[in-house]
């Protein structure tokens, strides 16, 4: 039986199989909460309290585990804000981001928006995979 778009996990199936991850409960209830809702950037913990609110029963650790394996297969980037905050993005696109500092939330940059000039030579037998810009904020955006 071939896999439909309109039955529930149907787009985060196809991304793991794409990805080549196993789909298993776990991987399809976490990819289903981040993928499913448009581009957005996430904790780990953040999503473990989403993850209990909707019935899915999955331990901080294996959020975690997951994140990091979904960042090893591309579906997923990154940001480190600092050393106690780790956002994982589901806009694996070239941007950057606006970090609002009093609510700890991040916005995106269109990629082509920032330019980055003076770079130095990587050292030998290395290359530049990204600059990643983070932008920080005080205050809060005006909405509208």
């Amino acid at each position: 039986m071939a896999v439909t778009q309109d039955r529930p996990y149907a787009q985060t199936l196809t991304r793991l199989r794409e990805a080549g991850l196993r789909p298993t409960r776990q991987r399809l209830a976490l990819g289903r909460l981040l993928f499913d809702g448009g581009d957005r950037h996430v904790t780990a913990e953040a999503l473990h309290d989403e993850a209990q609110k909707a019935g899915v029963s999955v331990s901080l650790a294996t959020v975690y585990n997951t994140l990091h394996q979904f960042t090893e297969a591309q579906l997923l980037r990154e940001v480190v804000v600092d050393s106690a905050r780790t956002y994982f993005d589901t806009n694996v696109n070239d941007h950057h981001h606006f970090f609002i500092e009093n609510t700890g939330s991040l916005m995106d940059i269109d990629g082509e928006k920032i330019a980055v000039t003076g770079l130095p030579e990587a050292p030998e037998g290395t290359g530049i995979a990204r600059v990643d810009v983070i932008v920080r904020l005080q205050g809060a955006p005006r909405q509208g």
